[in-house]
């Protein structure tokens, strides 16, 4: 159990990955898939910066009697990540207006049904 209880941030992230990749796979809706994906991508950054967690460890900066010091080098890739995940979901959302002015729907079997009618 102590284990368990040690490691709650990672089954959390497990379960968002899942939560994430059903939610892609299972919806015909295209903003579903897209906040699926964002769903799944914040899993990701919630495992990377788990994992660059430092024991005990410090802000990088100097002081006497500290040995231990924390990298703030995955931190500012996560920011940097989710930036890039803003402008990403952004650039899908737009995409799916475009694809609804042109197909006025949303769903991918009925884009996929006019596109085989033609």
């Amino acid at each position: 159990m102590d284990f368990v209880v040690s490691h709650y941030n990672y089954l959390i992230a497990i379960f968002l990955m899942m939560t994430g990749f059903y939610t892609v796979i299972s919806r015909g809706n295209l903003v579903k898939k897209i906040v699926g994906l964002n769903i799944f991508q914040v899993s990701v950054f919630l495992i990377y910066i788990s994992l660059s967690t430092v024991k005990d460890g410090v802000a990088p900066i100097y002081v006497e009697g500290v040995k231990v010091y924390s990298n703030p080098l995955p931190h500012v890739l996560i920011l940097t990540a989710i930036v890039v995940g803003v402008a990403t979901t952004a650039l899908g959302l737009a995409l799916v207006v475009r694809i609804k002015e042109a197909y006025g729907t949303i769903e991918e079997d009925e884009i996929h049904s006019q596109d085989n009618s033609l």
